[in-house]
């Protein structure tokens, strides 16, 4: 045992606050004990990330609408997007993809507008695409949001050389084909590129491969990802998709290819009720929200099956587990293009991104990447537009009420709640995490999963004095609120009082359905 985590029991059996086995089942009173003395590893900020595939009005309308769009641009990129996207404090943007990514050439997106080759995007919705979006475009627009580029190569229908030249245009400053190439483009400087992934869901749309080929596939593509100057890639192999632990143990247990990444991704998306019933985005009822609260907390369970995996392994975890895609699925809004992913967001999904960012941020000792799918106007989206309108998603509004953990560090928590019961199932009726930032201001976030009653929380914050809180709290009158187009300001955080602090003791009273970011200042 942890000697941190010694010292944590030793101060919750000192204190009194141990609620022993038999009494967990009756739990009267719900709480959570903040341990703010005793930090923990840091919440990589990129654990906030998000993805933009070319999938529907993701990219083109949704982030480019090209430089002679009468919606105002900055080098074609739209500016309400890109202020929106700053504001959350995006730390990287991964792209093109996706199962698109297996199917783009990178040499298809470069050089002028005009001679770009066309395309017909064969994944989602079969249109044709001008590639006036390419890589000097996403690139432009990581700079621009001020985030690191993470980079999707092509393993499925790609080549080992068109991934190694897609890398050395990208970062090298050596006298090359490739550089010359870029500058040609009109490029002179190398950029930065952090994060660059190796193949994406190999074991479906990327190639249908099973483990053991794939990471004999990613062993020679990794080989010719040269770092150029003092660029440094953080390569992702293609790990799994929910469950399928036997992917990961394949990747793992070889050290040859274990040696090949510093990255393992895993997918895993939120469905009501299967991949045949997932269910509408905004005509739901209680069942429903249960269901898919019920699978959001099942992403805990996942990555405690991968890490257990990694840690036998890796026990110094210097491969970072990499959750590059996750967040609810729902059917198509009704007369949209079925091959486009448009979804409405609610509150259902703003809990949905509070319960994974809390369960992310407890697990960074070994997640240090996670990516929403996606940014704009596809699944999960924090932003929906259409035409010169825009919309911040009230998934938009919990990241910026949880941008304050990015780099902070993690706080023990212990959390003993009364469960919410639908029919014959329970879950948990709250979710939460904690940190502590450089100037020692610790910030706790909740959701209240229980549609039906308010939850009063006490929660006694150990080994330090605080002497001002303030909060924020996001929700509404219905589980399916949402902001349309006609009303933007539906759903948006206000300011929250609904607690006391005494004695070193926050008493918390969450409305339902609700998420709540605390900040305490010493």
């Amino acid at each position: 045992m942890k000697k941190s985590t010694i010292v944590f029991l030793i101060i919750i059996f000192e204190t009194g606050l141990f609620v022993s086995a038999q009494e967990e089942n009756l739990v009267s009173v719900n709480q959570l004990v903040v341990v703010a003395n005793n930090p923990g590893p840091v919440i990589s900020k990129d654990i906030y990330g998000h993805f933009s595939e070319h999938l529907g009005a993701c990219i083109y309308g949704g982030i480019w609408v090209g430089t002679d769009s009468k919606i105002p641009n900055t080098n074609g990129i739209r500016n309400d997007v890109l202020f929106a996207l700053r504001e959350i404090k995006v730390p990287n943007l991964r792209w093109p993809g996706g199962c698109f990514a297996d199917t783009y050439h990178w040499k298809d997106g470069i050089g002028p507008q005009s001679k770009r080759a066309s395309i017909v995007n064969t994944h989602w919705g079969g249109v044709t695409e001008d590639n006036s979006f390419g890589t000097h475009e996403f690139m432009k627009l990581t700079e621009l949001i001020g985030c690191d580029a993470y980079i999707n190569g092509n393993v499925g229908s790609g080549t080992v050389q068109e991934m190694s030249e897609w890398v050395e245009y990208l970062t090298s400053n050596s006298d090359s084909p490739m550089t010359r190439l870029r500058k040609e483009n009109g490029r002179e400087e190398p950029w930065k590129v952090r994060y660059f992934a190796i193949g994406n869901e190999n074991w479906g749309c990327g190639g249908n491969m099973t483990a053991e080929f794939y990471a004999d596939v990613m062993r020679q593509f990794s080989t010719y990802l040269n770092n150029y100057g003092d660029n440094r890639l953080y390569r992702v192999a293609c790990g799994p998709s929910d469950y399928n632990y036997a992917w990961t143990e394949t990747l793992m247990k070889d050290g040859g290819t274990r040696n090949r990444f510093q990255g393992l991704s895993i997918h895993y998306y939120s469905l009501v009720d299967g991949w045949n019933n997932k269910g509408s985005a905004t005509d739901f009822g209680e069942w429903e929200w249960f269901q898919t609260l019920r699978a959001n907390l099942q992403m805990d369970q996942i990555i405690r099956g991968h890490k257990a995996i990694m840690d036998r392994y890796d026990p110094q975890k210097a491969k970072g587990l990499v959750v590059d895609e996750w967040g609810n699925w729902f059917n198509v809004e009704p007369g949209t293009n079925p091959g486009f992913l448009y979804q409405q967001n609610t509150l259902r999904d703003a809990i949905t991104a509070a319960i994974h960012l809390n369960i992310f941020n407890q697990h960074a000792d070994r997640i240090k990447i996670a990516n929403l799918a996606q940014t704009v106007n596809v699944l999960q989206a924090v932003i929906l537009t259409k035409d010169d309108k825009m919309v911040l998603t009230p998934t938009w509004h919990v990241f910026r009420m949880f941008r304050v953990h990015q780099d902070a560090r993690l706080l023990n928590i212990d959390l003993r709640c009364e469960d919410y019961v639908y029919g014959d199932r329970k879950i948990p009726s709250i979710s939460a995490s904690a940190s502590v930032d450089n100037k020692g201001a610790v910030h706790i976030s909740l959701a209240n999963l229980n549609p039906n009653k308010s939850i009063t929380v006490t929660c006694p914050v150990i080994g330090e004095n605080y002497k001002k809180v303030s909060g924020e709290v996001l929700t509404s009158g219905t589980m399916n609120a949402m902001n349309t187009f006609e009303k933007a300001d539906n759903v948006t955080p206000s300011v929250f009082n609904g607690f006391t602090y005494k004695g070193g003791v926050l008493t918390i009273t969450m409305p339902s359905k609700s998420v709540v970011v605390l900040e305490l200042v010493k």
